[in-house]
């Protein structure tokens, strides 16, 4: 069956910072307040757009980032599972309005107890969560890396890096500073998505920048992209604006753009996900999806292994400090390589 094109809109909203607060119960009023923020920009945009299908809330928006605060404390005062009480209200209009909403946040599993997750969600115009993503690649955050061998064994290589198939197309969702992995959007591709949802919390980055136009380019994707209004959740004085929401497309085509960090949803566009296929059966050169060789790189990734999996298999990380040992098992695998010299 043919799609015709549909609009997604970017919900480039503020958030307030739970880790702030001083309690459980204070923190939850923070997050309640996020929430109905982010309920009522998709409510303002449903009315003032001819009927988009979907929406991206930015990364860590309902929740804030929680800094430094150990693994224990932040599970007590911020997280919830998925779906839990954060994606709850969600579901609920998306049900109502027939629509897709994507977001983030942090995540409990009572099936790994004493971890958190950085997990994007994808709500169904059913109200289910028909996509979860937890992030894999983090600075300062439990990854399913970190315990790898278990995780892998409860879940598929395809269940880990999740594309979901709707009548909009395949989508699947990565998160912020995540997009400048090449490989995460990759096997995304490789599993057949044609858009990445990208609920992101940054300041401007000329690096990242870069790599969103590169990901679409490269992996012939349309990106979806939704930055934190005002101040970005890892600057607790406040004062680093987030913004820059934007949609690309296919080809490395930026088709919205807001170069502010103000609240809104004026971060548009149609996104033709028929076009998008004819261009993957296109040779189109060096960069073609149908060109590539795979075949030649594959000895390289199939000896790699820098930054050590399995670093918290037997116990949950505690805090950010506990990835020193990590990383410096990662730097002397790096030089062990002759990736890096000593000076």
């Amino acid at each position: 069956m043919t799609i015709q094109p549909w609009r997604a809109v970017s919900v480039q909203m503020k958030s307030e910072l739970a880790v702030t607060a001083p309690d459980h119960a204070a923190a939850w009023k923070v997050i309640d307040k996020n929430i109905a923020c982010g309920l009522r920009l998709i409510e303002a945009a449903c009315a003032e757009y001819d009927a988009p299908k979907v929406f991206v809330t930015p990364e860590f928006a309902f929740q804030g980032a929680p800094h430094e605060t150990p693994v224990a404390e932040w599970i007590d005062k911020a997280c919830c599972p998925i779906p839990g009480p954060i994606t709850a209200p969600f579901q609920s209009l998306a049900k109502r309005k027939r629509i897709y909403i994507g977001g983030n946040q942090f995540e409990t599993d009572p099936e790994w107890p004493g971890r958190y997750f950085n997990t994007c969600f994808l709500i169904g115009p059913e109200g289910d969560i028909i996509l979860r993503y937890r992030r894999i690649t983090t600075a300062a955050f439990p990854s399913p890396h970190d315990f790898m061998d278990a995780y892998m064994a409860r879940y598929t290589a395809v269940e880990a890096f999740p594309v979901v198939e709707t009548e909009l197309g395949r989508i699947a969702m990565i998160a912020c500073s995540e997009i400048a992995v090449p490989e995460v959007a990759r096997v995304m591709m490789m599993q057949g998505a044609e858009i990445i949802l990208h609920p992101t919390n940054g300041k401007k980055s000329a690096s990242e920048d870069a790599a969103k136009i590169a990901r679409c380019a490269e992996n012939k994707v349309y990106l979806v992209s939704a930055n934190v209004a005002g101040p970005i959740g890892f600057s607790i004085d406040r004062t680093i604006p987030g913004g820059r929401s934007r949609i690309i497309d296919f080809t490395g085509e930026i088709l919205a753009f807001e170069p502010s960090a103000e609240e809104g949803i004026g971060v548009s566009a149609l996104i033709d996900v028929e076009a998008l296929r004819r261009n993957r059966t296109e040779d189109t050169g060096p960069s073609s999806l149908l060109r590539a060789r795979w075949e030649m790189y594959r000895p390289f990734f199939a000896k790699a292994s820098f930054y050590p999996p399995n670093s918290f298999l037997d116990r949950p990380m505690i805090d950010m400090a506990d990835t020193e040992s990590a990383l410096a098992a990662s730097r002397r695998n790096f030089a062990k390589a002759g990736i890096t010299v000593a000076g």
